[in-house]
C-alpha cells in the first residue's frame, strides 16, 4: 500500500514537472548591449609604413554597418577618384581607385559612422592611418566651425589645410589635408607634417575641394603652426578610511592648436544679370536681377504716342526686383510695348558693365482670364439693356399717369447689380480691433494712389460720454520704395477707442479707382499688457541687439547706447537677444570676404534664456558680459537648430535619469580640452584649459 502510494506521488510530481516545461514563457534577454564595436585586427596594421597595396580591411568583434558613409566619411588627401567603402559582415573595407601618393600619410577619418548592426552603437572618432612612404606624420589640428550669423554648429562641413600661404590657393588648388565636422561642428585634422599652414572651412556642393565664392566657408588669417606637448595629471586612490593608498602620475600628449575657431558665412556673392523681363499684367511691368543693381533705364520704343511720366515705380531695396505700375493709356491699351533698356550686368571676366537689350513686353492671358474679361463684358452689356428697356417701360407708366413704384424698385435693384460689376479700390488694414501701443494704423493697397482727401478722412476719439472727438491725422505713403502700403500718422493713445471713417472717393488710384465708403474701428492696449527687458553689455557702443522670438524671428532692433540698450513695451512672452559687433555701422550684419580678407561681423548671444521670459507690468535689467560664456555654448538649446544626432543608447541610459533633469547635447565644454569664447580665433580664457 505504501509503495503504492508513494508510486502515485511519484507520478503526480513528473506530470506538474512536464507539464511546466511545455509552458511557452518569453526569455528576458539580458541586459541591453551599450558597448560600441571594437576593432580587433586589420590589414595593413595601424599606422603601418611602406604601404604599397590599394585596399584596406578592418575587422570588427560583431557585425557592422556603415551609416551616412558620403557625409561622415572622408580620406585624406582628397581622393579624385573616391574610393569604395563597405561593410562586409564584421568587416570594412576600403578600395582606393586610384594610385597612391608615394611617400604620402593617408587618413581614413570615419567620425561615427561605424556602427554595430543590432543596437547601433556607433564607433564614435575612428581613424584609421597608414602611409605610403618610410615615415608617418601624426600632428593634428583640432577646433570648431560655427556659422557666424547665428552661432550654429556647422555639422558634416569640409575643413583644410594648404602649405602654400598664397591667397590663391584656396581657390585653385585641392587641400592637402581634409576632415570634416561632426554633429556638433567639431574637427580634427589628422596626418599632418610639421609646417606652416592656412586653414579653411568649406561647404563643398561642387566636389572640388575648392573654394567658389558662391559657397559657405571660413578662413583663418593667422598662419596655423602644428605642435606637440606633453603634460602630467596625478589621479589619488584612498583607503576604505579615507587614507591615501596611491598617487599614479600620467603623462599624455597634446596636439596643438586644438582650439581654433572658423566662422563660416556665404559673402552673397551672384553673378550680375537679368532674370526676367515680362509683363505680369495688362499695367504691370515686371524686371528681376539677380543681385542689387543700378535702376535700369527704360526707353519706349513702341507705342511712341506715350506720356513721358508713363508709369509709377515699384522697388526693393537694392533695385533687384523693379515693378513699373503703367499710367499711360496708351500703353495701358497695347497688347506689346517694346523698350530698350540700357542696365548693369557682369560680363565673362566678371567685370560690370552697361548693355542695351531690346525687350518687348507681351501681354500674356490666360484662358481663364479671356472667359472671365467676356463674362464681365457681358454683364456690362445685359445691364445697360435692361436699363434701357425700364426706362422705357416707366416713361410709359407715367405717360398713363400709372403707379411707377415696382419699375423704380427694379430700376434700383440693376443700379446695386451695376455697383458690383464696378471696380473699387480696396483699403485693407494690416490690422483690425486690437492695437499695440507700439503700432500704426497701416493699409495695404492694390493699386498706386493718385489723390488722397485728407478732409475726408476722419479718426475720431471715443470720449467718456460715448461720444466721438476728431483726432487730428493723416494718411501718407510708408516708405517711398513702396507704392501700395499706407499709414495714418496720428498719436493713439493707450487704452483708448478709436474709429477711423473714409469718405467715398476720399482715395482714388492711378487708373481712377476710388474707395466706397468705410469705418474701420480699434482699440489701444493698456500698457499693463506689457513688460520690459533692458541689458548692459560691454561690447562698447559699436553694436545693436537684435531681440528674437522663439522662431529666431527678429522682434525688435535697438543700437547699444552708453552701454546699455532698452526694450520697452514687449508682449509677454520668451525672448532670446542676439548681438551683432557693427563694425561698419549700416545697422545690419555683414558676411566676410575672403579677397579683401574681411572677416564676418561677430555675433554674440545672450545664453540665460530664461532670465529674458517677460509678463505683464513687468521686466528684467541684466547685465550682459558677451564674453564670459564660451562661444559655442552662449546660444540657447532651445533654439539653435544643428542639434547634434541623438543616440539610441544615450536615449535609453535618459530614461532612468529624473525627468526634471536636462542634459546639455553639447556637453560642457568643447572639443578637445578647450571651449571657445569670444575671441574669434583664440581662445583666451585660461581657465578652460
Amino acid at each position: 500500500m505504501k509503495l503504492r502510494n508513494l508510486i502515485y506521488i511519484l507520478l503526480l510530481g513528473m506530470a506538474a514537472m512536464l507539464w511546466s516545461c511545455a509552458n511557452i514563457g518569453s526569455p528576458s534577454g539580458g541586459p541591453r548591449d551599450y558597448t560600441p564595436p571594437v576593432v580587433l585586427k586589420s590589414n595593413p596594421a595601424p599606422r603601418s609604413v611602406n604601404f604599397k597595396g590599394k585596399k584596406v580591411t578592418i575587422q570588427f568583434d560583431e557585425i557592422v554597418a556603415i551609416k551616412d558613409q558620403q557625409k561622415k566619411v572622408v580620406i585624406s588627401p582628397a581622393q579624385k577618384e573616391p574610393a569604395t567603402i563597405r561593410s562586409l559582415g564584421r568587416t570594412v573595407e576600403v578600395i582606393f581607385n586610384e594610385d597612391l601618393i608615394p611617400n604620402t600619410t593617408y587618413t581614413i577619418d570615419f567620425s561615427d559612422a561605424i556602427e554595430d548592426n543590432n543596437e547601433g552603437n556607433r564607433l564614435d572618432g575612428y581613424c584609421f592611418s597608414f602611409a605610403t612612404g618610410e615615415s608617418i606624420d601624426t600632428m593634428s589640428v583640432s577646433g570648431m566651425v560655427l556659422r557666424a550669423c547665428d552661432l550654429e554648429p556647422m555639422q558634416h562641413v569640409m575643413v583644410g589645410l594648404h602649405s602654400n600661404l598664397d591667397d590663391s590657393a584656396f581657390t585653385k588648388q585641392q587641400f592637402e589635408r581634409i576632415s570634416r565636422t561632426n554633429d556638433k561642428g567639431e574637427f580634427t585634422v589628422q596626418g599632418v607634417k610639421p609646417g606652416k599652414y592656412h586653414i579653411f572651412a568649406l561647404n563643398d556642393m561642387d566636389g572640388n575641394y575648392r573654394m567658389s565664392r558662391s559657397e559657405d566657408y571660413a578662413f583663418l588669417d593667422e598662419i596655423v603652426v602644428p605642435s606637440v606637448r606633453e603634460f602630467t595629471s596625478q589621479d589619488t586612490t584612498f583607503t576604505f578610511d579615507h587614507r591615501v593608498d596611491t598617487v599614479v602620475t600620467a603623462t599624455h600628449t597634446e596636439y596643438l592648436p586644438n582650439d581654433i575657431l572658423l566662422s563660416m558665412f556665404n559673402e552673397r556673392y551672384t553673378p550680375l544679370y537679368l532674370k526676367k523681363a515680362e509683363r505680369v499684367s495688362r499695367n504691370r511691368l515686371f524686371v528681376l536681377f539677380s543681385a542689387p543693381n543700378q535702376l535700369p533705364e527704360l526707353n519706349i520704343l513702341s507705342p511712341a504716342n506715350h506720356a513721358d511720366d508713363w508709369y509709377v515705380m515699384e522697388r526693393r531695396e537694392g533695385n533687384d526686383s523693379i515693378v513699373y505700375w503703367l499710367t499711360d493709356s496708351v500703353l495701358l491699351k497695347a497688347d506689346s510695348i517694346n523698350v530698350d533698356m540700357r542696365y548693369m550686368k557682369m560680363d565673362s571676366l566678371e567685370n560690370v558693365v552697361a548693355v542695351n537689350d531690346t525687350i518687348v513686353f507681351q501681354v500674356r492671358r490666360t484662358n481663364a482670364e479671356i472667359k472671365a474679361e467676356r463674362e464681365a463684358q457681358k454683364e456690362r452689356e445685359d445691364i445697360e439693356k435692361e436699363r434701357e428697356k425700364l426706362i422705357k417701360r416707366r416713361e410709359k407708366l407715367v405717360a398713363s399717369g400709372k403707379d411707377v413704384t415696382e419699375i423704380d424698385l427694379d430700376i434700383k435693384a440693376l443700379a446695386q447689380r451695376e455697383r458690383a460689376q464696378r471696380e473699387v479700390l480696396q483699403l485693407t488694414p494690416k490690422k483690425t480691433d486690437q492695437l499695440d501701443v507700439t503700432d500704426t494704423i497701416q493699409f495695404a493697397l492694390n493699386a498706386p494712389i493718385a489723390n488722397i482727401t485728407q478732409s475726408a478722412i476722419r479718426l475720431e476719439r471715443m470720449q467718456k460720454d460715448s461720444t466721438w472727438m476728431r483726432v487730428k491725422a493723416e494718411m501718407r505713403l510708408i516708405n517711398e520704395l513702396n507704392p501700395l502700403n499706407y499709414m495714418i500718422q496720428a498719436n493713439l493713445k493707450p487704452e483708448e477707442q478709436y474709429r477711423l471713417h473714409f469718405d467715398s472717393a476720399a482715395v482714388c488710384n492711378v487708373y481712377g479707382v476710388a474707395n466706397d465708403s468705410v469705418t474701420y474701428k480699434f482699440k489701444v492696449k493698456s500698457l499693463d499688457e506689457y513688460g520690459y527687458v533692458i541689458l548692459h553689455v560691454n561690447s562698447g557702443d559699436s553694436a545693436f541687439v537684435e531681440l528674437l522670438d522663439a522662431n529666431e524671428n527678429v522682434i525688435r532692433h535697438e543700437r547699444v547706447t552708453d552701454g546699455t540698450v532698452r526694450f520697452e513695451n514687449l508682449i509677454p512672452a520668451e525672448y532670446y537677444a542676439r548681438l551683432v559687433i557693427d563694425t561698419n555701422g549700416n545697422d545690419r550684419w555683414d558676411a566676410g570676404n575672403y579677397a579683401e580678407h574681411r572677416q564676418p561681423e561677430e555675433v554674440y548671444y545672450y545664453p540665460y534664456a530664461d532670465k529674458l521670459r517677460v509678463r505683464k507690468s513687468w521686466g528684467r535689467e541684466e547685465t550682459w558680459d558677451i564674453y564670459a560664456t564660451p562661444l559655442n555654448q552662449q546660444k540657447p538649446d532651445r533654439i539653435r537648430k544643428n542639434k547634434p544626432e541623438r543616440r539610441r543608447d544615450s536615449l535609453e541610459r535618459r530614461e532612468t535619469k529624473n525627468a526634471d533633469e536636462e542634459e546639455d547635447e553639447f556637453g560642457s565644454n568643447a572639443f578637445g580640452r578647450n571651449t571657445y569664447s569670444g575671441n574669434k580665433y583664440r581662445d583666451y580664457q585660461n581657465g578652460a584649459r
